[in-house]
């Protein structure tokens, strides 16, 4: 039989969140050096900016809102080598988790990076997990922190990670995410690194689907030009 029904076939488009490979991502930054340059990407001089950007975003919502929130017990998701926990969380929490799937990363932060944390018992437990398997446990953090991690999560996976960590909240606990994102409104590809790059809209439509409400919103100031806008959320 021939004829132009016959010779239509139904295409499906390709988007970037279909061609985010976890497989990939992974072989990506193991060939990453376990240092701060390696885990910014040649910017380690931003890291005192950026952690005291994030320190004072939290501690002035716990200060504006008059938060019961407890500076307690936080988690760092895709930690690296604990960058962020030592130069910004452990000067706000007492102790804190880390999540990073890269165990390169993870013998870096125990072994030397955050040793003095470590031994001070100021770091609870170190996950060696890729946040689509991460199960926190549930009422256990203060915080969950995300930064640049994110778009390595498939959509689905994201909405499914937000749900699983809003459980792991302890009473007025908070999740805090610092992200990218596109000024344009559509969905940006690494193909080197399998991540990808959300606009705004969409993220926080992510986190409407997990049932989350913003309560803080900034963007970060002072990066250099010609890099992405960087916004934080503080969600609940």
């Amino acid at each position: 039989m021939s004829g132009f029904g016959a010779a239509v076939k139904a295409t499906v488009a390709v988007t970037p969140n279909d061609q985010i490979s976890y497989k990939k991502a992974a072989n990506y930054w193991d060939k990453i050096d376990a240092s701060i340059e390696g885990m910014l990407g040649g910017f380690g001089t931003l890291t005192e900016l950026d952690c005291a950007t994030s320190i004072r975003f939290v501690t002035e919502y716990v200060k504006e809102s008059n938060s019961p929130m407890e500076l307690g017990y936080a988690c760092d998701c895709g930690a690296g080598i604990g960058r962020v926990s030592k130069n910004f969380i452990l000067k706000v929490f007492k102790k804190a988790d880390l999540v990073e799937q890269n165990p390169k990363f993870l013998a870096e932060a125990q072994s030397e990076y955050m040793k003095e944390e470590v031994a001070s018992g100021r770091v609870g437990e170190f996950f060696p997990l890729g946040l689509q398997e991460f199960n926190p446990t549930p009422g256990r953090y203060d915080m969950i922190w995300s930064q640049w991690v994110l778009g390595h999560l498939t959509d689905a996976d994201l909405v499914a990670f937000f749900v699983r960590c809003k459980a792991a909240l302890r009473p007025n606990g908070v999740l805090g995410v610092k992200e990218n994102v596109c000024a344009r409104n559509i969905v940006e590809l690494d193909d080197d690194d399998s991540s990808v790059t959300r606009p705004a809209s969409l993220l926080e439509s992510i986190f409407e689907r997990a049932g989350l409400r913003v309560l803080k919103k900034e963007i970060q100031q002072g990066f250099p030009k010609g890099l992405y806008p960087v916004h934080m959320y503080l969600l609940q």
